[in-house]
């Protein structure tokens, strides 16, 4: 297997992730310590995770990732936005934000466009991240590419492929390589997220054009990097 990417690039390109429901604090001790060591780009918690991991990652230039309306997406605009800030308020740097599937398949492109708007100002008003979820398991390729259209226009940070909830509905090659052209030059990145959990999946979603990706498998893809090109 060839390899493009250098190991810091790669650990850079990383949100560690721990989303489990029964997580406890020695696991989000080793999740930090991992990333500090590493240099991941950041954690991914929940909530209730984010105030511990911030007193564990102050000073590392770790970041804390979080969902909003995490895994559904079906909350209110109105519901998402307050989660948006009070996670931002309470550490979070970036925003992962399920889209409304629902409104997505009327194709209710206003509303789709109007969530996006809003959740991205206030992120935008406290300098933090924004990345829009898919959850491309349930869409047509028809429909990534309206939500792509929609990203060009309004800007957000990232479009993701998928919550990585779902059985079976991780990221796909072919679902970033067809987000990637979607998107075009806009300058909206792609972020893959859902079952990457090797060193080859890592690199086949980047040479498809992912910049960023969500693995619950950092240091395992972290580990085989240095023992195959190290």
């Amino acid at each position: 297997m060839e390899c493009n990417v250098t190991l810091k690039d790669l650990a850079g390109m990383i949100d560690n992730t721990n989303l489990k429901v029964d997580v406890q604090r020695e696991d989000l001790e080793k999740l930090c310590k991992e990333s500090i060591k590493y240099g991941f780009k950041s954690v991914a918690v929940n909530h209730s995770s984010i105030k511990y991991c911030r007193q564990l990652l102050a000073g590392t230039g770790v970041g804390i990732v979080t969902g909003v309306s995490y895994p559904l997406g079906t909350n209110t605009l109105e519901e998402k936005l307050f989660e948006t800030k009070h996670t931002i308020e309470i550490g979070a740097t970036e925003i992962d934000y399920v889209i409304n599937i629902s409104e997505l398949r009327a194709k209710n492109y206003d509303y789709m466009k109007k969530e996006m708007e809003e959740i991205l100002k206030v992120c935008r008003q406290n300098n933090v991240l924004c990345k829009v979820i898919l959850e491309t398991y349930y869409l047509t390729d028809d429909e990534i590419i309206a939500m792509c259209k929609i990203a060009s226009e309004v800007k957000p940070d990232f479009i993701k492929t998928s919550t990585g909830q779902i059985q079976g509905g991780g990221a796909r090659v072919e679902h970033v390589s067809l987000i990637k052209e979607a998107l075009g030059d806009s300058g909206v990145q792609v972020k893959a997220a859902g079952g990457i959990k090797t060193l080859e999946d890592a690199l086949n979603m980047i040479e498809a054009g992912a910049t960023r990706l969500g693995t619950s498998s950092g240091t395992k893809i972290m580990e085989e990097y240095m023992e195959r090109f190290s």
